[in-house]
């Protein structure tokens, strides 16, 4: 179904010269800022992240979306900005890493800079002024001349010592560069939000989160130009594009899919369930941590990533609910596990501190928590003959972001998946599969091939037919 409507709707992007600048504290201070002045606002987050989106739902208020230039299309990525922005008055995009970081060193995919150029808006740029003054010209400048493309309107200092670091910081900016200077943030800890091995700790663990950053835009507004900011948003008037269309309307709810999601698993992107949803599928929330069974009536299961490792206590001591899960697998039915959920279909978790956990055990192999990140990156999966929710041959993209390894799994579990990663690795067997459960290290994007969510909701049909 092909939908042509132009829609105008207006937007910045919040981009960091570098990761570690604090730009999404700094981002959602501004949107705060935004919605004291009455505006309603959108937050997208370019990349794979699930965590930051969780910040800017708390304090949005409204259901956070991705923009990735590798794992999604152009089409899409304009799509979804014009579609989820038809309500509001200003869109706030929180980029990822450095602002022409991404999916590798040779071309733009996947970063910030891509997405601001798709969508034409300006580029608010945020530096770490701790470490240098006159300086800050040079490393502003360069990133102005080195994409003439991108459109970098302005600059915010962060971590600033005072009104005279300001001012050297300021000048040497003024001296050579087109951006104007939107003002500066002083250094304080106290509006730092605190991280942990995948990054930031979770908005809902963040103590006093609105007082955070309601204090810091409070602060903005002596400091920061807010309005100009405001005013400088830019316009993106863009067709909607193609709109999915998959047959049962989600009105009529033909099948209904089990989402665990709670504080151990909450990793999901919004996108992959409305995705679910536009296939035909009602959607209920269960907790693996809280909860003694399944909700009554599914046909399907997804298991999320999240934090399994940090609740492995809780999860180990839920025997009701591994006992329910694992006879929901042997039933016949269909389940998608991905990251935390693969960890939890294990005989067992080993956290940080060495400390077996038993897990569902549907998968004869143990997880074990490492100090160091694992597997970090885009990954591309290619669907072999066995796979239960696409045909072979299909391709579907996501990434993998993990500080855990398993052990090694016995080769009669078939692979499902053959995963490409990034130029420089070697493709590797994943998708372990058991009847109709895939489980995998991988999170997949429905996105970059909606057939995987096809898949899946219509052998739930089927089953439930049956």
């Amino acid at each position: 179904m092909i939908i042509k409507r132009f829609i105008v709707a207006k937007g910045i992007v919040i981009a960091g010269e570098r990761s570690g600048v604090g730009k999404t504290t700094l981002t959602l201070a501004l949107v705060k800022a935004f919605m004291d002045r009455g505006l309603r606002v959108q937050c997208f987050k370019v990349g794979p992240d699930f965590i930051d989106p969780g910040y800017h739902a708390a304090i949005s208020g409204r259901p956070p979306r991705n923009l990735d230039g590798w794992m999604m299309s152009r089409d899409y990525c304009t799509a979804s900005f014009v579609r989820n922005t038809e309500d509001v008055d200003i869109a706030v995009i929180e980029g990822v890493m450095g602002v022409f970081d991404g999916y590798d060193g040779t071309s733009e995919n996947g970063s910030t800079a891509q997405i601001a150029k798709w969508l034409h808006l300006p580029v608010i740029l945020v530096v770490d002024g701790s470490a240098f003054a006159r300086t800050a010209g040079a490393l502003v400048l360069g990133y102005e001349t080195y994409d003439p493309q991108l459109a970098i309107a302005g600059v915010i200092f962060n971590r600033v010592s005072g009104d005279s670091h300001f001012r050297y910081l300021s000048e040497g900016v003024a001296a050579r560069c087109t951006a104007g200077v939107l003002g500066y943030v002083p250094r304080n800890r106290e509006w730092e939000i605190p991280e942990r091995h995948l990054g930031l700790v979770l908005a809902e663990e963040t103590t006093a989160l609105l007082e955070k950053i309601s204090s810091l835009s409070c602060l903005m507004e002596t400091t920061v130009a807010v309005d100009k900011i405001i005013a400088m948003a830019g316009e993106v008037k863009a067709g909607q594009g193609e709109t999915p269309s998959y047959g049962v309307p989600a009105a009529d709810h033909a099948t209904t899919i089990g989402v665990a999601r709670d504080e151990a698993f909450c990793f999901y992107y919004q996108d992959n369930l409305d995705y679910l949803e536009g296939c035909g599928a009602r959607i209920k929330y269960f907790s693996p941590v809280h909860d003694a069974a399944l909700p009554s009536g599914i046909s399907g299961l997804y298991l999320g990533g999240g934090y399994p490792e940090l609740h492995a206590q809780a999860l180990s001591k839920n025997k009701a609910m591994r006992d329910a899960v694992v006879a929901f697998c042997k039933s016949g039915k269909p389940v998608y596990a991905e990251c935390g959920g693969f960890l939890y279909l294990l005989n067992a978790l080993v956290d940080q501190d060495g400390i077996r956990h038993a897990m569902s055990g549907l998968f004869p192999a143990e997880a074990r928590m490492r100090g160091q990140l694992q597997r970090l990156g885009y990954v591309e999966i290619e669907a072999q003959k066995e796979c239960p929710f696409l045909a072979q041959g299909e391709k579907v993209r996501g990434h993998e972001f993990h500080y855990s390894d398993i052990s090694e799994m016995p080769q009669s579990i078939t692979r499902c998946y053959r995963a490409v990663p990034r130029k420089g690795r070697p493709a590797f067997s994943e998708g372990y599969t058991i009847d109709t459960v895939v489980a995998s290290y991988i999170h997949l994007h429905f996105a970059s091939n909606p057939a995987f969510a096809h898949g899946f909701v219509n052998m739930c049909k089927k089953i439930e037919d049956r």
